[in-house]
């Protein structure tokens, strides 16, 4: 057991009067294995009537170890099961969420200046009225009330002796009291007034006291011991519970019936939790104990010793459970006052360098959009390369610094051995290895809202001034179809932004289907959040290539190999640049003036430089920027595994691939005759294959044959008109 949790707190949660023998003996046992003393068992067994002094001490004598022991697990299972959520009582680790809970908001109250606010009996005493009035406030006419009436002594304490009565609705309680002339003895039963009444706060089935008896879990009872009576009322006003009758006890409290509302008993449990903790961080301990829905609070109108039980209030503080929530949490939104333009006119705030010249700030947000297979990924690591380098990306200078790479597809080798690969092909000396970081979690990816926390911690001292996340596919939360669900999802990268400071960029694919003829930023798939969230969006679309730019880039390609490698021989003399516009000529140019050998090396580089143009592929990247101006769209060639700009502009003309999809659809189209046609020669060869030696072939096979109906197959056999049909039979028609 991790000693960081509180036991004693966790034992609040547990009531010990709702638990067997055994049950009780467990608690012990584990308080015990964790070097508890056994006065905190005693001290938290006395709040069960079955409670014996001295049986605590005498059973922990023989709990001296099991086989199996009992640990403070147990006690953990059991007070969470009862809500307990462990607030305040244990060091975060390393992997933990950070919610709500272990944050300090939620406070309204300043508990340095609360006032506390006095509490008067009512001018009149009328008992009855006062009954009628709480029955009429909590319950409906056909809703049964519990009460209890009978008490016992127990050490100068009274305390209900019995379940009490469920038997009666509240309607038909309210009539009996307005007839009963002024004795509520004669309709609930004498009381004792040294001890008072109790009635349970939650309408019950007739059928018993627990809390499965409860058929509606609409009010909670929060009630203090520990805190001065004023200051519970006060507090309890300040913050604005939905109180539905507010009720001095006759004693140390006030007890306020709070509207939960809760449609379950889970959600009751979680709101009950949530209400508890509001209380307790605003200076109001409430009893804990109080926190089942079949609880007994006290009885409005009846004596307890020299003081009155009576209402104070009714139906105060907020409308409801959700107005009051959306209440407490707006007074702790934690966000920013706002500015007037006119204080900051003359001293406006420094803008935040840029990351990508031209495209991108730090502490900003980029998508890379793109279809399949359009290296997406390669182009995110070659902005790493340059990042850490210092270089050019797509032709944008890139400022240097640490950046990490957050790998959400490939496998941890591919991934090595990409980055090794880019660093390669682009020709950069690894001098600043040392700045990229790769956070490889394939197989082990989380919601973007879990991986945010995590992603944070990891950063939080590391300097990055850019996270790449690649893809998003894999983390997106909710329905990428869905903008508000996409909203939330997208506000994780304004987290981590903030969180970190520095700029955060992810790709993300196209949606299916043609894309040339729409907007770059509608080409992303889903909601048209992911193009209006980040700060720039990039996308890429492939460019469809001519037979004769084709011919005109290997034409470019072979020249250029061929120069190169006459350069190195020291015979850049023996050709012109007439020559090099020709792989012809230049082919012929180093046969002749190469021996043998050296001219076998260099038409092996001519067709490699041939063959690499056949396995580019072409790209335009346009830019939709906030920060920035709009650059002219870039042309790309993927040359595996990097992109390199077009430098030679022969792509600048090139359309966008399926760029008029309805035209090419239009010009494939089939026409009618070419349908029947079609249907014409599928027949003739159905019975070309099952047509037996006397010249005919049974319907039944070819159906079979041909995976058509057979009123398809008699149908195309008579459109045919070359086919004679007969009790199951076809066959050619005689010329």
């Amino acid at each position: 057991m991790d000693n960081n949790f509180d036991l004693t707190a966790a034992l609040e949660y547990i009531d010990p009067a709702s638990l067997d023998y055994q049950e009780w003996v467990n608690i012990g046992m584990a308080l015990k294995s964790e070097g508890y003393s056994v006065t905190v068992w005693d001290n938290w067994s006395r709040n069960d009537s079955r409670y014996h002094p001295g049986e605590c001490a005498k059973k922990w004598e023989s709990f001296n170890g099991a086989p199996t022991p009992v640990t403070g697990a147990t006690i953990v299972k059991m007070a969470k099961d009862n809500g307990w959520l462990c607030y305040d009582s244990h060091e975060l680790d390393w992997d933990a969420e950070i919610g709500r809970e272990n944050t300090d908001d939620l406070v309204v109250v300043n508990k340095n200046w609360i006032e506390g606010k006095e509490i008067a009996e009512p001018a009149v005493w009328n008992p009855v009225q006062q009954i009628i009035t709480y029955l009429e406030t909590l319950f409906d006419v056909n809703e049964n009330v519990g009460y209890v009436v009978s008490s016992f002594e127990e050490k100068g304490k009274y305390k209900p002796t019995s379940k009490g009565n469920t038997d009666r609705t509240a309607g038909q309680l309210i009539e009996a009291l307005s007839k009963c002339g002024g004795d509520i003895g004669s309709v609930l039963g004498d009381y004792n007034p040294a001890a008072g009444a109790w009635v349970r706060i939650n309408p019950l089935d007739g059928n018993g006291v627990k809390n499965s008896n409860v058929t509606d879990f609409r009010y909670v009872l929060v009630e203090s011991d520990s805190v001065e009576l004023e200051r519970q009322n006060a507090i309890i006003r300040e913050l604005e519970l939905p109180v539905a009758a507010l009720v001095y006890s006759g004693g140390k409290s006030v007890h306020a019936i709070v509207k939960v509302e809760a449609a379950s008993y889970e959600e009751y449990r979680k709101r009950v939790d949530y209400l508890f903790n509001v209380c307790k961080k605003n200076g109001l301990e409430v009893d804990t104990n109080c926190r089942n829905p079949s609880r007994l609070s006290r009885l409005p109108g009846v004596q307890r010793g020299d003081k009155k039980q009576f209402i104070i209030d009714t139906n105060i503080g907020k409308g409801s459970w959700n107005e009051w929530k959306d209440w407490i949490e707006s007074v702790n939104d934690d966000l920013p006052d706002p500015e007037n333009v006119s204080d900051i006119w003359d001293n406006m705030p420094e803008l935040s360098p840029p990351l990508i010249d031209g495209v991108l700030r730090q502490g900003h947000k980029m998508l890379l959009a793109g279809p399949s297979k359009a290296g997406k990924s390669y182009a995110l690591i070659e902005l790493c390369c340059a990042v850490a380098e210092g270089k050019e990306w797509f032709g944008f200078k890139c400022t240097q610094g640490r950046i990490m790479y957050v790998n959400l597809e490939l496998d941890r080798a591919s991934c090595m051995h990409r980055f090794k690969d880019v660093y390669t092909a682009l020709g950069y000396a690894p001098e600043h290895l040392g700045n990229i970081d790769i956070w490889n979690l394939r197989g082990k990816t989380v919601p973007m809202d879990k991986l945010a926390p995590k992603l944070i911690r990891r950063a939080s001292k590391k300097n990055y001034i850019a996270i790449v996340i690649d893809p998003i596919y894999k983390v997106i939360t909710g329905d990428e179809n869905s903008a508000d669900q996409m909203a939330h999802f997208c506000n994780q990268f304004d987290k981590v932004c903030t969180e970190l400071g520095c700029a955060v960029i992810y790709c993300h694919h196209h949606s299916k289907g043609a894309q040339g003829g729409k907007r770059s930023m509608d080409r992303a798939s889903g909601s048209g959040v992911f193009a209006r969230d980040p700060d720039a969006l990039l996308d890429l679309i492939e460019l469809a290539l001519t037979d004769k730019l084709i011919d005109e880039e290997k034409n470019k390609a072979v020249c250029k190999s061929l120069c190169a490698y006459l350069d190195a021989h020291g015979r850049s003399e023996s050709y012109s640049q007439d020559d090099a516009c020709s792989r012809k000529q230049m082919r012929e140019t180093a046969q002749r003036v190469l021996d043998g050998y050296s001219y076998q090396q260099a038409i092996q580089a001519a067709n490699e430089a041939e063959r690499r143009v056949d396995s580019r592929t072409a790209w335009r990247i346009e830019g939709t920027l906030r920060e920035f101006p709009k650059f002219p769209p870039l042309n790309l060639w993927f040359d595996y595994p990097v992109h390199r700009a077009d430098l030679t502009g022969v792509l600048k003309d090139a359309k966008a691939d399926m760029d008029a999809p309805w035209i090419n659809n239009f010009k494939n189209k089939k026409s009618d005759e070419d349908h029947k046609q079609d249907r014409m020669n599928s027949i003739e060869i159905t019975f070309e294959g099952q047509v037996k030696e006397d010249g005919t072939a049974d319907i039944a096979d070819l159906v079979a044959a041909s995976g058509k109906s057979e009123d398809t197959v008699r149908r195309h056999l008579k459109e045919h008109g070359g086919f004679w049909i007969e009790k199951g039979k076809c066959g050619k028609k005689a010329q």
